[in-house]
Formats: structure tokens, sequence, C-alpha cells
């Protein structure tokens, strides 16, 4: 396997993995912010209104079919944290070239596309599309809600929320149901224009791929060449303050097995 790193502007990437090990390529891109309590809950409906549509790719259904004209490719997106940072992830696999009947350049075409559901999404009259905003909130709220159902992961989070009490890294990651009903099309689509403008943006390339041919492809790409640099210096993360006594917190549910999580802080270093 060999790595490189590529920078492509100031603060945007790009992050070539050459393997031989599978069949597929993965195409990911990454947009890291500051993880705020403010902007947390719209950043995750960010994510999520992404992958309803494009301005080339306007439904889910178009989105489908472009993907089985790429031989069953697949797409996803995701919310994570890491350390005091919020992460938007988007992701698209597809087979490699050596392995179709006949040359494609189906790695650009997956560039391509990924690239447009992410740097130009579906935008009506200046703002996202109000039924996409309106039906992705509900399905956050949802999410946020049935977080309870999983209770080993229920405590852990819960454990993090009172460790990093007004932290950053207590803040939970899809954000929170009394903030959604207040975010609107054109709030909403104002943070993606913000987010645009300042994330830390990583592209990821893996598989057979030779690293001359994808940043061939990457300073070709419209979408990409019209990102500005930007200062990335909120890459660091606060630290929480020593506690001479254990801190117990203790919640009762009727259920028939108990959920126990200890967490500790040791030598100035996070146990994570």
């Amino acid at each position: 396997m060999d790595y490189q790193k590529n920078q492509i502007k100031e603060g945007i990437n790009l992050h070539v993995i050459q393997t031989n090990k599978f069949k597929t390529n993965l195409i990911s891109i990454f947009l890291t912010l500051p993880l705020t309590r403010e902007n947390v809950t719209k950043e995750a409906l960010v994510s999520a209104v992404l992958r309803r549509g494009s301005m080339k790719y306007p439904t889910i259904e178009e989105i489908s079919i472009a993907l089985e004209e790429m031989y069953g490719a697949s797409f996803d997106c995701g919310i994570e944290k890491m350390g005091d940072n919020h992460i938007l992830k988007f992701y698209l696999e597809t087979i490699n070239e050596e392995f179709l009947p006949q040359k494609e350049e189906i790695l650009k075409s997956a560039i391509d596309m990924l690239s447009d559901i992410v740097f130009h999404p579906l935008v009506q009259n200046g703002v996202f599309k109000e039924e996409y905003v309106k039906m992705e909130k509900e399905n956050l709220k949802q999410i946020i809600e049935r977080k309870i159902d999983n209770k080993a992961r229920y405590a852990l989070d819960r454990c993090i929320e009172e460790m990093y009490q007004n932290k950053p890294y207590g803040l939970y990651k899809y954000g929170y149901v009394e903030d959604i009903e207040a975010i609107d099309e054109k709030e909403l689509y104002n943070t993606y224009q913000q987010i645009l403008q300042t994330a830390k943006i990583d592209i990821f390339v893996s598989g057979k791929v030779e690293n001359k041919d994808v940043q061939n492809i990457i300073y070709e790409n419209e979408s990409i060449k019209g990102l500005k640099e930007r200062k990335i210096d909120f890459m660091k993360n606060e630290t929480i303050e020593n506690q001479e006594k254990p801190k117990e917190i203790m919640e009762s549910m009727n259920i028939t097995q108990g959920k126990l999580v200890m967490r500790f802080e040791y030598k100035g270093r996070k146990s994570r």
C-alpha cells in the first residue's frame, strides 16, 4: 500500500491510497468544522439534505440511476465527530477500471458525481428545496429521539455528555430536537455556504489507482477548482478540568439489564 498527500489549495487536501487488495475504488469527501452548540444540528441537517439531490441529479431516483449506470456503484453519507471537530462524510464506491469490458473512465465519472452532490446541491430560488428540508428535519428528529433505543450507546453518549459538559466534545453529533423546528431552507442554505467557505476539505481516493492520474482528474474538476483557499486554525481539542472526586450519574429505566460506563482522564491525555 502506498499513501500520498497532495495540497490542492490551502485547507484543501487530496489523499491517494494505492492498494491492490480490492476490486473497487473508494472516493470520499470529508468536510471538517469546529463543533459548536449553535451549528451542530444545522450541520447534521445539511449532510442529510445534500444526499437528496444535486443540480445535475435533482432526485434520489436520478442519483440511483446514475449509480446503476456505473455498474452498481454505491453512495452514502454521514456525520461523525472527532475530538472537538464535526465531520460531514460523503462516500462513493465503484468498480475498478481494469474489471470493465472496455475503458470508460469510471473513476473520473465517480469523482465528478460525488463532487457534484457535495458542491452543487439542488437549489430553488436561491435556497434548498423546501420539501427536502422538511422531510430531512423529520428524519433527523427521529434519529435524535431514537438514540435512547440503543441503551449501550445511549449510556456511552450520556457519559461523554456529562464528562465534557459545556465542552465541544460533549455535544451530540446529530444535534438537538429543540433546534430543528426553527431551521428553514434559507437559514440552512446559508449554513451550507458558510461550510463551503470555512471547512477543512479532505478528498480521499483509494484503490488500484495512480497518484498522477487522480491528481489530473481532481485538478480538472470544475467543482473543486471553484473552491477557495481557507485558513484552518481550529484543529485542536480542549481538555477537561481535573476532578478530585469521581462523578456518578444514574438514570433509571424499565429494562431487564443495566448498562455501566466508566470513563477516565489521566495525565492530561484523553481516554476515548
